[in-house]
């Protein structure tokens, strides 16, 4: 049960990666990966080959992979600690990270225990910001933008490509980092991995085309539009995508040529303080991107600040709300990526078995810990019984457990409570009517070491009603409502009728119809014959309560910069006075 790879992301100096001090043999050489045409995985953006999200079963063990290099990681790592007993990391290392390196905040409140979800164990002591952190964190962020800001879009690129560089290079190992501390498969992590260097090279390749306009004004004069940074950027992550999250908001807002100060989930706070090592590594001025840790209090000290032009948030629509009435104090500009109930239409013209894919997949990635899941599966009467049929059957062929095994597709749920919050609804899904057709129990794997961890079988539940709770209330975990449908018209009236309108998807051979559909749909981000693919290449955000503003593609530079006009007079001027 050693997991080598994990350590030498905990501290800094990695052997892989520019100005990385390890021995040659600590490095990272990524395999060479089996692709497969079929349906891609959230974010994939190669069009033409895709890793397939249910592979044939790899027999070999992540977690014994490197047991032969637990003594010189050891030795290598002194601000590590490891039990070659029981494979237990400790992370012995401060998590915030401040004007270029690792440091424990000056005014830190109570340890909190960070737990890794696949075995229930503690692997470190959070130390929450303060306001005096905050304020220090504010400040480098914001020496650092007057340099970096100043830098030409080209330069800024060169030193993004470079990070993302770093990152493709590290890829097995932040991945591993990502499934310990959030507990979703290594299969998964690793394409989240692939996404975030992904979006960083996306944005690169922008930084150095960022322009505003020319407009030819009468008598000879005219004006023009500067796009210009905003200044220190607040970026506040949830825990389902740790590091892709801080990809995602981090490489546009640099690209810009704005700083950023980064608060991940408390529940997930490893993975970031790396990808902030990564930039530092990579050229950005120290201080650039600087990481606080804790919950709520230590978001609130962020987005009061005074110094602070802008906040992007992941997460709750409650936690969404509160962040706008404070934003709003200091009129900065939010952008909001909140919750979703998001509806998947299968037409009986469908091609049955990419539709039953893309349940799965709008369903069970990340044990059902996405935002944009399609979990209201209408499902168009003629062929319920079909699709339900088979859906169940390959519902209850997911390999469940250790999620650094190769085979394994569904880990464990993020912590205790938010198991037996899923396990709630199920319970009152049975309550009002709802028929449990598989999964919904409890999983304990065979691995002992596993026991304690926060496991449960997937669930599909039929004979479902629009006014379940079940349908109406984000779940947030791997449990699927079919509902049966008899036409176009009662349907996309039906899956319009939600406070949310994160996404939506269609499935049918019907090209005008899918079109008409998709058209009809009150949701930000719809899909056509698939679901759960976020390119980086393409904005992603919600209408109504599932929030407003865009991350990714050209769209998000309008969230990160602002415009300033100038009017240049080439005439004399004439006074009316």
């Amino acid at each position: 049960a050693i997991r080598g790879t994990f350590q030498k992301l905990c501290t800094p100096g990695r052997a892989a990666g520019r100005g990385g001090a390890g021995p040659a043999a600590l490095r990272y050489k990524a395999p060479e990966r089996v692709w497969a045409t079929g349906t891609s995985p959230v974010g994939i953006s190669r069009p033409t080959a895709f890793p397939s999200p249910f592979p044939a079963a790899q027999p070999m063990l992540v977690r014994s992979r490197l047991p032969n290099l637990l003594p010189r990681l050891c030795s290598f790592r002194p601000s590590l600690a490891m039990s070659s007993v029981t494979g237990t990391v400790t992370i012995q290392q401060p998590l915030n990270y401040r004007a270029g390196g690792r440091v424990q905040p000056v005014d830190g409140g109570q340890a909190e225990e960070v737990y890794e979800p696949a075995t229930g164990r503690v692997i470190c002591k959070l130390l929450c910001s303060g306001e005096k952190e905050v304020d220090l964190a504010v400040q480098s962020a914001k020496a650092a933008f007057k340099i970096w800001s100043q830098m030409s879009g080209m330069e800024r690129s060169r030193v993004l490509l470079e990070a993302a560089r770093i990152i493709r290079e590290q890829r097995e190992e932040i991945a591993t980092m990502e499934t310990i501390n959030n507990g979703k498969s290594i299969f998964e992590a690793r394409v989240d991995i692939d996404i975030s260097w992904q979006c960083l090279e996306y944005y690169a390749g922008l930084a150095g085309s960022l322009a505003g306009e020319h407009i030819q004004l009468p008598g000879g004069s005219f004006g023009y539009t500067r796009r210009e940074p905003l200044g220190v950027c607040v970026g506040i992550g949830a825990w389902n995508y740790p590091f892709q999250i801080a990809c995602w908001k981090s490489a546009p807002a640099l690209a810009c040529g704005n700083a950023m100060v980064f608060k991940p989930s408390p529940f997930t706070p490893v993975s970031v303080v790396r990808l902030a090592e990564i930039f530092t590594e990579a050229g950005v001025p120290k201080g650039l991107f600087n990481v606080v840790q804790g919950g709520a209090a230590t978001g609130q000290f962020l987005c009061h600040h005074p110094d602070v032009a802008k906040i992007s948030f992941t997460g709750s629509v409650p936690t969404g709300i509160k962040i706008m009435e404070m934003a709003a104090k200091g009129i900065k500009p939010v952008t909001l990526e909140l919750g979703g109930k998001s509806p998947l239409i299968i037409f009986s013209d469908c091609a049955l078995e990419n539709a039953v894919n893309g349940a799965l997949m709008a369903n069970f990635l990340t044990q059902g810990e996405v935002c944009c899941n399609g979990t209201r599966v209408f499902v168009e009467r003629k062929i319920l019984d079909a699709f339900t049929k088979e859906v169940v059957k390959r519902t209850q062929k997911i390999k469940i457990g250790d999620p650094l095994l190769e085979d394994t597709r569904m880990g464990a749920l993020i912590n205790r409570p938010h198991l037996d919050r899923v396990q709630g609804f199920i319970k009152q899904a049975k309550e009002q009517g709802a028929e449990v057709l598989c999964g919904g129990d409890l999983c304990v794997p065979d691995d002992p070491k596993l026991k304690n961890g926060y496991y449960m079988r997937p669930c599909v539940l039929g004979n479902c009603t629009d006014d379940m709770t079940c349908v109406k209330e984000e779940i947030f975990g791997p449990v699927m409502s079919i509902l049966p449908f008899d036409t176009e018209e009662e349907v996309v009236e039906r899956a319009n009728n939600t406070k949310f309108g994160l996404a939506g998807g269609v499935f049918t051979r019907d090209i005008q119809k899918a079109h008409r559909v998709v058209a009809a749909l009150k949701a930000g981000m719809c899909f056509i014959n698939n679901y759960n693919i976020s390119p980086v290449e393409l904005p992603f955000g919600g209408y109504k309560a599932s929030g407003f503003g865009r991350e990714n593609g050209r769209a998000a530079i309008e969230y990160y910069s602002q415009l300033k006009t100038v009017c240049v007079e080439m005439g004399d001027v004439e006074s009316v006075f």
